[in-house]
């Protein structure tokens, strides 16, 4: 069918559904990273269950598509065993290690992992899969990880660490004798050397290592992270754990509905125009939108009018119903928005989640008040053609026009602090609000700021723990 001659009207509450209850994800079921009927299906497959329908049921009811799968390779000294352990605790995932299964065969190994991808909280793989063969068992088994994180460092650097390697026999804990020394007495004195430490052992691992990892990596092309080991321990843990609560981008359709928050001078008119150049989504300005709608004598015109002539607030429910008329429009529904200017506080955020427009991509920007000062308060305007200007970044051209520059009321420096306080008073119980929310640095490069806006919109909101 002709799109232009019979076009589709989409509710507007549709696609948002879709998003919050992840319907679009449950249809692509293509790849052995599916989420979703994706996932299932490909459990299905593997497992063979005779029920298939009690198995699916089974399946959703458990509802793990989102549960940590994690594998942590290296080399021997590389600290995966410390960063599994970490991730573990902060993820309160099972961390499954060839020495604390009770059976020293990998199939076994593998057999008490799938149990534990039946539980809720998921599973860390420390040092597993060790050739290709077990990755392929794994995979045959049905454990399929999502994020797969490999150390790497130079053998001279990981043949010096392990000789200062020592183990709390009681915890399990891994300490140096050069980086990591623990500060109890009673600790230091029961720790005991490992075996296979020395610099003929480790060199003999490293080369059996080297040849099995290159047959492992081709089994997971597009989850693989590799991360230095060459530097502080605490610096490659963050960058794990940022990765692993990234998730993965899908063929699932996704329409941004954008909301920028950020006080007067943030930069937000600048940053909504961009998204709107370069994606097509409708730049609602919350001010812009009142004043057009002032200006076209329309009803709710009439309603407005006598709050901008006698320079007060327009009254929230007033906004709100001009607002949902502009984003119930098609443009709005097909091609997405960008809104800025509201909600400046709870109250108005609440709103507008009650008459079902919340934002999938929420962006805090941050900008000292110094620099939101030295921003405003040297703005001009020429009152002959109307053109702006910036007595800093974009000075007039010639002294005549600068002496008729007129400075707007809004942009003196006691207005502006204003301004800030109110925002800053407001803004914490927004950020609460919108919990996904990304909170960016706004006082650098207008174009370094939009290249994260724009990672944070074309990426999938990482997974906060709570």
């Amino acid at each position: 069918m002709d799109a232009t001659t019979a076009p589709h009207i989409i509710p507007p509450e549709m696609p948002q559904y879709g998003e919050e209850n992840h319907i679009f994800e449950l249809m692509q079921v293509t790849g052995s990273l599916g989420r979703g009927v994706g996932a299932m299906l490909e459990q299905l497959l593997i497992h063979q269950p005779k029920e298939p329908i009690s198995f699916m049921i089974e399946h959703l009811q458990r509802n793990n598509d989102h549960v940590p799968k994690i594998v942590i390779l290296g080399p021997p000294a590389s600290g995966k065993t410390t960063i599994a352990m970490w991730l573990s605790k902060h993820l309160n995932s099972s961390l499954l290690t060839r020495d604390n299964l009770i059976a020293r065969q990998f199939p076994h190994v593998a057999f008490e992992a799938s149990k534990h991808y039946q539980r809720i909280k998921g599973w860390i793989l420390d040092g597993i899969p060790e050739t290709r063969e077990q990755a392929l068992m794994i995979q045959s088994l049905g454990l399929i990880p999502k994020h797969i994180i490999m150390l790497k460092a130079p053998d001279t650097v990981l043949i010096e660490r392990n000789l200062g390697k020592r183990i709390d026999p009681q915890t399990g804990e891994i300490y140096h004798t050069t980086f990591d020394w623990p500060s109890d007495p009673d600790v230091q004195n029961r720790l005991v050397e490992p075996a296979g430490i020395s610099e003929l052992e480790t060199a003999q691992k490293l080369l059996d290592y080297h040849r099995n990892i290159i047959r492992i990596l081709p089994s997971y092309p597009k989850i693989l992270k590799t991360i230095s080991a060459d530097q502080p321990c605490v610096d490659v843990f963050y960058q794990a754990l940022t990765y692993v609560q990234s998730n993965h981008r899908t063929n699932a359709p996704f329409t941004p509905r954008v909301l920028l928050c950020g006080p007067q001078g943030s930069g937000k008119s600048l940053q909504a125009a961009l998204l709107a150049q370069k994606y097509g989504l409708v730049n609602v300005c919350c001010g812009q939108l009142l004043k057009e709608t002032v200006a076209d004598k329309s009803s709710f015109g009439e309603l407005i009018e006598p709050f901008f002539e006698k320079k007060v607030t327009v009254p929230d429910s007033i906004i709100i119903k001009v607002l949902v008329q502009r984003l119930e429009k098609q443009d709005c529904v097909q091609k997405g928005w960008v809104l800025h200017g509201f909600p400046r506080d709870l109250d108005q955020a609440q709103m507008l989640k009650k008459v079902g427009f919340s934002p999938n991509r929420v962006f805090f920007l941050n900008v000292p008040l110094d620099s939101i000062i030295e921003r405003l308060t040297l703005r001009r305007t020429d009152p002959v053609t109307g053109e702006r200007f910036h007595l800093m970044y974009k000075p007039p051209p010639t002294m005549e026009i600068q002496a008729r520059l007129l400075q707007n009321p809004k942009d003196s420096e006691e207005q502006i602090k204003l301004e800030m306080d109110l925002f800053y008073r407001n803004s914490a119980e927004l950020e609460q609000f919108y919990r996904q929310a990304i909170i960016l640095n706004g006082d650098q490069d207008p174009y370094t700021v939009f290249e994260y806006i724009e990672s944070g919109i074309i990426n999938p909101l990482p997974t906060k723990v709570s």
